[in-house]
């Protein structure tokens, strides 16, 4: 992995204690994108911690759970602890942290003061690499045609828009085609598909077909292409969609393209998914 200038890579001969937030769902569902993510991290001169760790509290949060949204908060904090920057694969997880903890602990001098601490050194993966460390080249090979979904979290909390796409230009072979409305949203938004599930069913079904098309458009050779994101509920809410339909475009979690981990199947490859 090649980066700018290393400014962040090192500290008087000792790596950046990066400590991994590893997510739920990653944890559950899809544990490949927590080992790529670990891969690039420490491809970037990074010592990666994994403490034990449970839930960022945000189904608590959007629930108006807030005192489980708090205990939870806190245990996380209580984890992270003793490293230097604290990094999710997901937009979603990291934006709880960097946006919501303080407000919970707003009444709490004590406890806010910490959450703002542990806000300012927690990153999504790609805008960690590309904005902290100065990454702007992966040693990874794709040769397929892929497009980019913008998950909310990630793109209205944190910003996070070029860092993946400049990222994904440098792996080698690969074709970077923009979606339409990449930046809208799949329909998941965690409990908003289990309340509202024909209205999540519409909005997946719009973002399926756009995903359909521009990977359709940059395949060559009868390639389907891929399609990529930063937020495991969202692939997981999209690829469940395609594969309902039959849709032969793969889905897969940005951090396993880029750190040349692509030997598992896509999400919901091969499954035995319900039709709706």
């Amino acid at each position: 992995m090649i980066d700018d200038d290393g400014d962040e890579m090192a500290r008087d001969g000792e790596a950046v204690r990066v400590g991994l937030l590893v997510t739920c769902l990653v944890d559950v569902f899809r544990p490949s994108v927590g080992f790529a993510a670990a891969r690039l991290l420490e491809e970037a001169g990074c010592e990666v911690i994994v403490p034990p760790q449970t839930c960022c509290g945000q189904p608590a949060y959007n629930s108006g759970d807030r005192a489980s949204a708090r205990d939870l908060a806190r245990a996380m904090m209580d984890a992270f602890a003793n490293v230097d920057h604290v990094v999710a694969p997901s937009g979603s997880c990291a934006g709880m942290a960097v946006r919501h903890y303080p407000e919970l602990f707003a009444d709490d001098p004590a406890l806010s003061a910490r959450a703002r601490a542990f806000a300012a050194k927690t990153h999504e993966l790609t805008s960690f690499l590309y904005d902290v460390l100065g990454v702007r080249a992966v040693d990874a090979a794709f040769a397929r045609p892929v497009a980019y979904h913008d998950s909310c979290a990630g793109l209205r909390e944190l910003g996070v828009r070029e860092q993946p796409r400049a990222l994904l230009r440098s792996v080698e072979g690969l074709t970077l085609a923009e979606m339409k409305d990449a930046d809208v949203c799949c329909g998941f938004g965690g409990t908003f598909a289990v309340k509202y599930g024909d209205i999540s069913d519409a909005i997946v079904s719009a973002k399926a077909d756009c995903a359909q098309a521009a990977c359709a458009g940059a395949g060559q050779g009868g390639d389907a292409g891929v399609l990529l994101a930063g937020d495991l509920g969202c692939l997981m809410n999209i690829a469940g969609k395609l594969a309902r339909r039959g849709s032969n475009v793969e889905v897969r979690h940005v951090a396993e393209v880029l750190a040349d981990m692509t030997q598992d199947p896509p999400i919901a490859g091969g499954a035995d998914v319900p039709s709706r």
